[in-house]
């Protein structure tokens, strides 16, 4: 048995599944953990989505900006955005039943037997792995309840920092935007989202979130993705999984057991990386 992290999909279906010929995958014997962002800006979004929740059990799949971004759209608080490629989604007959499973998946994961953590993009310089789990289950509970009114209220530009006395929506929506969004931070958590590039080309003050020292999450790996522009990152206790599968570079798998790189070349669909 093997556990294999994939970075982000974004509905490169056929990329996907030559991934998992490459890697040998098989669904009674193996296990997957993707990262997020399923869907979006890639040509079957509705295809990765249908076969990643068959797989059952055997797909550990964390909600990113853009599974997000689709779910608020159904949900008709937001819009559909220039390269969006989600009508396929809204329009299947199966559409409910996706969203609904999409929407019970978790923002956060760690496996203690495998000594590792599973995250779309980030985490607070303050957080332990405990203490992101717990605020990674208030988003997921708002999601499990009154998910109209979360997305109602999921985006906003402040605040732009993590404080314990954060409450209600305000809370939730920073414990987003370090879940699913954030790249680079100050030493005291403060994060800007405008800058997404790779690391030296952001504003002066701010490091890559697993880059600040005294991190409270360091010490256990952690894989994530969101970040195109990076590239394959392996250090810092964190492994960088976002190859830029739908800007035409790769799309990326590693064995966690054995620290073993997998990548498959990608179809050009765009002409630089983003969100």
């Amino acid at each position: 048995m093997a556990t294999w992290a994939i970075g982000d999909i974004q509905g490169c279906f056929d990329e996907f599944t030559a991934l998992l010929r490459a890697i040998d995958f098989r669904p009674d014997r193996d296990r997957l953990w993707l990262v997020g962002d399923l869907v979006n800006r890639g040509p079957k979004s509705l295809d990765t989505l249908r076969f990643v929740r068959s797989l059952g059990d055997g797909a550990i799949t964390l909600l990113g900006n853009h599974d997000l971004h689709l779910l608020a759209v159904a949900a008709g608080h937001g819009r559909t955005k220039r390269g969006d490629t989600l009508d396929a989604v809204l329009a299947a007959p199966d559409r409910q039943a996706l969203l609904d499973w999409l929407r019970g998946r978790p923002l956060f994961h760690h496996d203690p037997a495998l000594d590792m953590a599973m995250v779309h993009a980030a985490l607070a310089p303050s957080w332990d792995l405990a203490t992101a789990k717990a605020r990674a289950a208030e988003v997921q509970a708002a999601l499990a309840g009154d998910a109209d009114r979360y997305f109602a209220h999921m985006y906003g530009d402040t605040p732009h920092r993590w404080d314990d006395a954060l409450r209600g929506w305000r809370r939730l929506r920073v414990i987003t935007d370090y879940l699913t969004r954030v790249r680079f931070c100050r030493p005291d958590g403060t994060y800007d989202m405008r800058a997404k590039g790779p690391p030296g080309t952001q504003p002066d003050g701010y490091l890559p979130w697993f880059a600040l020292p005294g991190r409270a999450s360091a010490g256990t790996p952690i894989v994530f993705g969101h970040w195109s522009s990076i590239g394959m990152v392996d250090g810092h206790d964190v492994y960088a999984l976002d190859t830029g599968c739908v800007w035409g570079r790769q799309l990326s798998a590693l064995c966690l057991e054995e620290r073993r790189w997998v990548s498959v070349d990608c179809s050009a669909r765009g002409p630089a990386a983003g969100d």
